[in-house]
C-alpha cells in the first residue's frame, strides 16, 4: 500500500494539474462520475488513489472514515469481498484535510467490463450471476450496494467489490449516514439546492432495493458498449430477484439516468471555465472528458 510520505508529492502533483489545468503529469486509471482514480508513482501503480473531496476539517473526516469503516464491514458481514482498501489523509496550512482512498492496482483485463467482452456465454453469464447473487444478499432498506459492472474485478481468482468511497449506509428511519453534502460540493453552488430537493433521492434510492439495483446495473451495461448481454441478465435478475425487468424498460431507465448524469457534469464543466478563465481561480475538481452515453442502436437479444 502507499505509504505516508508517497502521498504528499501525489497531492502536490494533483494541485498542480488543478493550477494549470494540465493532467498530462497524471496517470488517469479511470473517472468516475465524481472523482478520478490515479495510479501512483507509475503509470502501472502499484497504487490506485482516489482523491476524495477536501474535508472542511478533521472532525468531518473523521465522521466519514468512521462511516468509510462501518461500509467496509457491512459488505463483509453481507459476504461481498471488497479490493483491499484504505484511507489516508493529509491535514492542508488551512485546517482543511485532503483524503485519499488508497487500492492495490489491479490489471484492466481484470476489471469486470473487461472480462465480459471477452467472454462466451456461459462465462458471461456466471459473471453477471454472480454480481446479481450480490444484490440479493446485499441490499436492503439500511445497506446499499452499487452493483454496476465497471464496480467489479478479479483478484486472486475471486470478485470483488472495488468502488467503496460512497458509503450506502442508512439508519433505520432511511436516512442517509453518508455525508451527501460533502459529494455535492463539486456542484455549482447555485446547482446545488436543485440536486438536494429533485436529484439526490433518485440518485440513491435506486442503490438499497434489489429492483431498481439490477435495473441500475442493466443500464449500465449501455454505457460499458456491452448491451448484448442486457437481455441475458434482465433473465438473470428475474430468475434470481423474482422481479420483473425487461430490456425496454432498461433502455428507458438508461435514457433518463444518462440525461441526468450529464445535466450534472455540464453543469461541473461550465463551473469549471468560470472559475478559471474568469475568476481567476484554480478549479479543484479533476474531471472527466466527454463520456459517451449514447445508447446503443443494437438490438438486445436472447443469447
Amino acid at each position: 500500500m502507499i505509504t505516508t510520505p508517497d502521498l504528499p508529492r501525489l497531492e502536490q502533483a494533483v494541485e498542480r494539474a488543478l493550477a494549470t489545468g494540465d493532467e498530462s503529469a497524471l496517470h488517469v486509471l479511470g473517472y468516475g462520475e465524481i472523482s478520478s482514480v490515479l495510479a501512483w508513482p507509475e503509470a502501472s501503480g502499484p497504487h490506485a488513489c482516489k482523491r476524495l473531496p477536501i474535508f472542511d476539517d478533521e472532525a468531518r473526516y473523521d465522521a466519514f472514515r468512521a462511516c468509510f469503516h462501518d461500509y467496509l464491514d457491512a459488505l463483509t458481514k453481507a459476504g461481498v469481498a471488497v479490493h483491499d482498501s484504505r484511507l489516508e489523509a493529509l491535514p492542508r496550512d488551512d485546517g482543511r484535510i485532503v483524503a485519499y482512498c488508497i487500492q492495490p492496482v489491479l490489471e484492466a483485463a481484470a476489471l469486470a467490463p473487461a472480462q465480459l467482452r471477452t467472454a462466451d456465454r456461459r462465462s458471461g453469464r456466471a459473471l453477471l450471476g454472480e454480481i446479481v447473487g450480490y444484490i440479493a444478499t446485499t441490499v436492503r432498506p439500511t445497506l446499499g450496494i452499487d452493483a454496476q459492472l465497471s464496480n467489479w474485478a478479479t483478484s486472486r481468482s475471486s470478485l470483488v467489490y472495488i468502488d467503496i468511497t460512497t458509503p450506502l449506509l442508512r439508519d433505520a428511519a432511511g436516512r442517509d449516514l453518508l455525508d451527501t453534502e460533502l459529494f455535492m460540493a463539486s456542484l455549482p453552488a447555485a446547482f446545488r439546492p436543485v440536486v438536494r430537493r429533485f436529484m439526490l433521492a433518485d440518485i440513491l434510492d435506486p442503490y438499497f432495493a434489489a429492483r431498481p439495483a439490477a435495473l441500475d446495473l442493466a443500464g449500465n451495461l449501455h454505457k460499458e458498449g456491452l448491451v448484448d448481454w442486457v437481455a441475458d441478465l434482465v433473465a438473470i435478475a428475474n430468475e434470481r430477484l423474482g422481479i420483473d425487468l425487461d430490456v425496454a424498460e432498461v433502455r428507458r431507465y438508461y435514457r433518463s439516468d444518462a440525461r441526468r448524469w450529464a445535466l450534472l457534469q455540464r453543469a461541473r464543466r461550465v463551473d469549471r471555465a468560470w472559475q478559471r478563465r474568469v475568476r481567476r481561480r484554480a478549479y479543484p475538481f479533476l474531471l472527466p472528458g466527454h463520456v459517451d452515453r449514447r445508447l446503443s442502436p443494437r438490438i438486445e437479444r436472447s443469447r
